[in-house]
């Protein structure tokens, strides 16, 4: 199982903070697509992504209890 953590506007549009998942096996686009069609989820392609605290790309394999996280842009000023 994976912890699989949600900040921003996708916290909201998910209804959690994090979601317990099997993502194992799974690249990052991979879950990135099952999770915009599950949760209508917008614009993934320039959300950041973090396994177990460091940056990932999307073609970076989760491993069985890597923590994801899903942190989107932030804008400000």
């Amino acid at each position: 199982m994976n912890k699989v953590l949600f900040f921003a506007h996708l916290r909201d549009a998910v209804g959690a903070e994090f979601l317990m998942l099997d993502a194992a096996g799974k690249t990052v686009v991979e879950l990135k697509a099952q999770l915009a069609e599950k949760y209508d989820l917008p614009r993934l392609e320039t959300v950041m992504t973090a396994i177990n605290e460091e940056f990932a790309s999307n073609d970076e394999q989760i491993s069985d209890g890597d923590e994801v996280a899903f942190i989107p842009p932030v804008s400000g000023g």
